[in-house]
């Protein structure tokens, strides 16, 4: 029985430690990519929403909870939906069980993919490594840590793509842009709640280097930029444009935040988790649009 209960205690962590909020982050992208590509459902479009629903969100938010353990038990928001707090006596199976679940979907990927699709998973997994791992700890390096974060999330969509073979247009490229610019937005804006514990625990962050207010300030551009580079794509999905208003009115209460008072964007930070789901909604809705080919 109690080998039972610390299975169960683990399998609790683990659940946990993948955000299974935030799964859809990236499960969507990829499957969105493949349906409106191919326009079918197979076993790459399976294999895949798979892998990035759950094994890909236990790989990148697992090894980041075992790396950062030490400034997360100094950070009053982890231990719930916003960050896991696993005990150093998980670390380890944590570890294996990030990277054992994936293996098994990444070789079934490879062997139904091609060269191309294979740089792009590569490129997706070596950020999702890169971010937290010692050696690497590419989210200490400030504005790298938003462009490797925004890489998590906007990688699947582009992998979808070259697995599926989709025809590369400008439209296609500015969506793309587009969506890395949220990316980089939403991870700075994230980054910005943590200032102060990220500083006592000597990590550099995009928000520890340029400042509270300089950090809302950039991530409002981004959002409008997003929002300005759907414009260039075809209808209806030119529509998502406004998708980066509400994102954008989410974040401008916090416009002259000061380092000082940082932790109070934790506000528009949780409102951010639940805006993600009602934008979701309305970006689905645009797909189906365009797979049926409104005009």
């Amino acid at each position: 029985m109690p080998e039972v209960a610390a299975d169960t205690g683990l399998a609790r962590r683990l659940l946990l430690a993948s955000r299974p909020v935030s799964w859809i982050n990236t499960a969507f992208p990829f499957a969105a990519a493949m349906l409106l590509t191919t326009g079918q459902v197979d076993a790459r479009l399976i294999i895949g929403t798979l892998f990035f629903l759950v094994p890909y969100n236990l790989a990148m938010y697992g090894i980041n909870d075992v790396f950062d353990y030490a400034s997360d038990a100094q950070n009053p928001r982890k231990g719930g939906m916003e960050g896991a707090l696993l005990p150093p006596s998980s670390h380890r199976a944590t570890l294996a069980w990030s990277i054992g679940l994936a293996v098994p979907f990444v070789v079934a990927l490879v062997l139904i993919g091609g060269p191309a699709s294979w740089i792009v998973l590569g490129v997706s997994l070596f950020a999702v490594a890169a971010y937290s791992v010692a050696g690497l700890r590419f989210k200490e390096v400030p504005v790298l840590d938003s462009i490797t974060s925004s890489t998590h999330f906007v990688s699947p969509a582009v992998y979808g793509l070259v697995l599926a073979g989709a025809d590369w247009s400008p439209q296609l490229v500015a969506l793309l842009v587009a969506f890395f610019c949220w990316g980089m937005a939403s991870h700075a804006f994230g980054a910005v709640q943590d200032v102060i514990p990220d500083r006592q625990g000597g990590i550099h962050s995009i928000a520890t280097v340029l400042g509270a207010r300089a950090t809302v300030r950039l991530s409002i551009a981004l959002w409008a930029a997003a929002g300005l580079l759907m414009l260039l794509t075809p209808w209806p999905a030119w529509l998502g444009a406004v998708v980066a208003v509400p994102y954008i009115v989410l974040a401008a209460p916090f416009w002259s935040i000061d380092d000082v008072g940082s932790a109070e964007a934790n506000r528009g930070w949780r409102r951010f988790l639940w805006v993600n789901y009602a934008c979701g909604f309305v970006v689905t809705m645009l797909c189906i649009a365009w797979a049926m080919g409104v005009r």
